[in-house]
């Protein structure tokens, strides 16, 4: 029957350092590692600088030097003229199109089967449960409200990629297990559980950085010491370079080799897929990888033999649960709410919030059943005319649909913060009838994003900052 995933055991995963807006090649270089190595690939990571720009306005979004502005290839997979070949993922970095990643604040179809995990995220595939911080570090934002829109100033449009607290503060409350966690920028410290001298040969001018214990985040380093997740994966620096991060090791000594002694073997393997490596062993495998250039290591083939489940996208419970209790938290000025007991609570979604979210979630799967039944051959992927690139500039960016037909729950009466208006067009939708679809199976005839979606399921009440 239509709409029914691709059950299997085992998950082969390409991990992706920096796309710059490179589909087309990365698509083009997994299909041809699939024939070289007879293997599937069944899903692709990309770690940041994804650069989803739709068109010539999303270019004056991107924080970057105009020589390097170009619309590249993702138009074509937002406007249908191509369709992604493998279920793809992505966290943002420091060079994207804020205007319109912010308008999937917490994550959604960027195109039909392209998923961003926001500005933070949780989500499930296959088996494996992924969490991933978007942007990179700036002590001068980070205890800062949301305060960026468009029209961006030079100073906004940089500070807008800029992580805040509250996204890490969200991550910390995370007490299940992460498979993978995926920052762009590295985490403060990694690099010494790494053969430090390979990348210097490489990189000589990050050695002060990492001497003097600079390079990297500190809020990822934090988010790395509590959520202990098996792998890590970054870009931004431009290079490949493997780590092992011990966590329960008896001596400093022991866990240095062996942390050298795993880079080694891993920098040693080239493109060749790595081996499982469980976080209740006590470590966690980093992997940074380098931007998508020719005779550059950006892409590595992770394999997950014991995942078990069905190859789409599923939203995290515990995650929604997080989200909906940490709603009145969220600040669209400069000054953020003050968070409570930061650095050390991390009590979760409350219990009310989480069996709201389950019932929620089963409703859901009521009416994809129910959908299914009533059509199941209907399969919701748009035709579209044109294939010239200049068309790319006449996209329609308008949120309204995405906002009235979002694929996650039913409407109900709440303020949106971040599309003012969101919910009473979702209410006039759902009078007229008009159908919803589940997150995976069907795709969506427009990109869809959680920010409205997660309004159904935030407190009534509009407690954000002022």
């Amino acid at each position: 029957m239509a709409g029914v995933p691709e059950r299997k055991r085992g998950l082969r995963v390409a991990v992706e350092g920096c796309c710059h807006g490179e589909l087309d090649k990365i698509y083009e270089t997994m299909q041809a590692l699939e024939r070289k190595q007879n293997i599937k690939i069944d899903l692709l990571i990309c770690c940041g600088d994804f650069q989803a720009v739709r068109n010539l306005d999303d270019l004056e979004c991107l924080a970057c030097p105009r020589k390097y502005r170009t619309l590249a290839t993702f138009w074509k997979y937002y406007t249908n003229r191509a369709v992604a070949p493998y279920p793809t993922l992505f966290i943002g970095g420091n060079h994207e199109a804020a205007n319109y990643l912010w308008e999937l604040y917490h994550g959604g179809w960027v195109a039909p089967n392209i998923w961003y995990m926001g500005h933070a995220g949780v989500i499930n595939f296959g088996g494996v449960r992924i969490g991933g911080l978007s942007g990179i570090y700036n002590s001068k934002h980070y205890r800062m409200g949301y305060y960026e829109h468009p029209p961006y100033t030079p100073d906004s449009i940089r500070s807008a990629y800029h992580i805040r607290e509250l996204e890490v503060y969200r991550l910390l409350q995370l007490k299940q297990p992460l498979d993978i966690c995926l920052s762009h920028d590295w985490p403060r410290g990694i690099a010494h559980y790494g053969f430090k001298d390979q990348l210097f040969r490489k990189k000589p001018f990050l050695r002060d950085e990492v001497e003097s214990n600079t390079l990297g985040s500190p809020p990822a380093e934090q988010l790395l010491k509590a959520l202990r997740p098996a792998y890590w994966f970054s870009a931004h620096l431009h290079v490949k370079y493997a780590a092992l991060y011990p966590h329960d090791t008896p001596s400093t000594a022991q866990q240095r080799q062996h942390s050298a002694g795993a880079a080694s073997a891993s920098q040693a393997n080239g493109s060749e897929a790595l081996g499982v490596q469980h976080s209740k062993s006590g470590f966690t495998s980093f992997l940074a990888l380098d931007k998508c250039l020719p005779n550059r290591a950006f892409l590595q083939v992770v394999e997950f033999p014991d995942a078990d489940g069905p190859l789409e996208f599923a939203y995290d419970e515990e995650w929604l649960g997080i989200l909906r209790t940490t709603h009145s938290l969220t600040s669209l000025t400069r000054r953020q709410a003050p968070l409570p007991g930061m650095g050390g609570w991390r009590e979760g979604a409350t219990a009310a919030d989480k069996q709201f979210i389950r019932d929620a979630l089963d409703a859901r799967e009521e009416i994809d059943l129910a959908e299914a039944e009533d059509d199941p051959d209907e399969i919701c992927i748009p035709e579209t005319d044109g294939a010239d690139a200049a068309a790319a500039d006449d996209v329609d960016e308008s949120p309204t649909d995405e906002i009235a037909d979002d694929p996650m729950f039913t409407p109900m009466e709440i303020n949106n913060s971040f599309h003012p208006g969101a919910a009473a067009a979702a209410l006039d939708a759902r009078d007229e009838g008009r159908g919803s679809q589940g997150l995976s199976s069907q795709q969506p005839a427009q990109p869809r994003g959680l920010s409205a979606a997660l309004a159904a399921i935030m407190p009534k009440a509009d407690g954000h900052s002022k």
